[in-house]
């Protein structure tokens, strides 16, 4: 069984194979966005979308598409947001995802949306049903694959393989504000909170930070 990083590049053809595709990758008011969850019925498909940028120019952007059915914003911080969509598919919308839905893939949450109109996702599953699934995409668009790894560097996983003692110590962490900007807790803090001393709390945090890194960004 295989992990597969593809990117797919629809070469400026985005709002044509879909309007929100188009807008996921080239509207000047989205910053960033990724594909959360989905459910594709083959006529329909509902996205949760997270999304860094301007929250009132995507809502009124989406509102005046044709094939949405109906949407949600939900705030996510500052200059962020959840957008829940539930649209129509096109033609080209169910060429690419029609192979990845009936093929035997799992597709890995999530799916990047990149400002130069390219979408990144993952895959898992055997490498002969992967390679097949991409190579049915029909759609005007290419796909490059960028990695090809083992389950390890599915980032889902890779938690699970954290040790209770670095689950605990991340979990501590990210309650406490160590991982706030500014940091409002220290190696310190997380340790009286789990009950060990300083280096080790230091310890747990940078072996789970090591693992949770490298299935992130494919290592």
């Amino acid at each position: 069984m295989k992990h597969v990083r593809v990117t797919i590049t629809a070469h400026g053809d985005e709002a044509d194979i879909h309007p929100m595709y188009g807008l996921m990758t080239g509207a000047p008011f989205v910053e960033r966005a990724t594909a959360l969850q989905w459910n594709y019925t083959g006529d329909a498909l509902g996205i949760l979308h997270y999304v860094e940028g301007d929250v009132d120019a995507f809502d009124r952007a989406t509102a005046a598409v044709d094939v949405v059915r109906d949407y949600e914003l939900e705030p996510a911080g500052e200059d962020a947001f959840y957008a829940y969509v539930h649209d129509e598919t096109t033609g080209d919308l169910r060429e690419m995802f029609d192979p990845l839905s009936n093929g035997g893939v799992v597709v890995v949450p999530p799916i990047r949306y990149h400002s130069d109109g390219t979408v990144s996702m993952s895959a898992v599953g055997p490498t002969e049903t992967v390679q097949a699934a991409f190579e049915a995409l029909r759609a005007p668009v290419d796909v490059e694959i960028e990695a090809v790894s083992g389950l390890g560097a599915v980032p889902a996983l890779a938690e699970t393989r954290l040790s209770a003692r670095q689950r605990e110590a991340a979990t501590a962490a990210l309650d406490l504000g160590y991982y706030e900007i500014p940091r409002t807790a220290s190696h310190e803090d997380v340790a009286a909170a789990i009950g060990c001393a300083p280096s080790t709390a230091a310890e747990h945090l940078r072996k789970a930070e090591a693992k949770l890194l490298r299935a992130a960004l494919g290592g």
